[in-house]
């Protein structure tokens, strides 16, 4: 059982001779009950504000927690972009490596094809001049034959002519 104000207002004591100024007692009991009310509201006064200041203590500290949760996610997240990033980056340049690679060889073939062109094409020239220079033989041994046969036919006509003649 716990002293509280009232138990203390209403406490008697049993009565001797020669004892205490009752009055004197009584007031010093109000006193000290009053006293004791006091101190119990400040008590719970302070319970209350303690247990508002641990409630409010426990909200900063989940708070807290959940920035530092926030925190550590976001440089997981960042981590992350920035591994993707990466990721992406070294995809890029390697896949422009290889279209690079792709156009070199296009343009490695192209040269290659334009150079077997030129040769094919030089070869066509030789072969047509070749043609052109028999083709331009050919006429002129005709051309001398004709010039053969038209001496011939000439003399043979004057011949004719001469003899008509005589």
């Amino acid at each position: 059982m716990g002293i509280t104000p009232a138990v203390i207002e209403q406490k008697e004591f049993t009565r001797r001779f020669r004892g205490f100024d009752s009055d004197e007692v009584e007031l010093f009991l109000w006193e000290v009950a009053q006293e004791i009310q006091n101190l119990s509201s400040t008590i719970n006064s302070i319970k209350d504000e303690n247990h508002r200041l641990e409630l409010e203590n426990q909200g900063y500290r989940t708070r807290e927690n959940s920035i530092q949760r926030a925190l550590i996610y976001s440089e997981a997240v960042i981590d992350e972009m920035k591994n993707s990033a990466k990721k992406t980056a070294e995809a890029i340049i390697a896949e422009a490596e290889v279209e690079a690679e792709k156009i070199l060889n296009r343009a490695h073939h192209r040269l290659s094809q334009l150079h077997s062109d030129i040769s094919e094409l030089k070869r066509q020239r030789m072969q047509i001049e070749i043609q052109i220079s028999s083709v331009i033989e050919s006429h002129s041994r005709l051309l001398e034959m004709s010039k053969a046969e038209n001496k011939a036919a000439e003399q043979n006509d004057s011949t004719l002519l001469f003899l008509k003649q005589a």
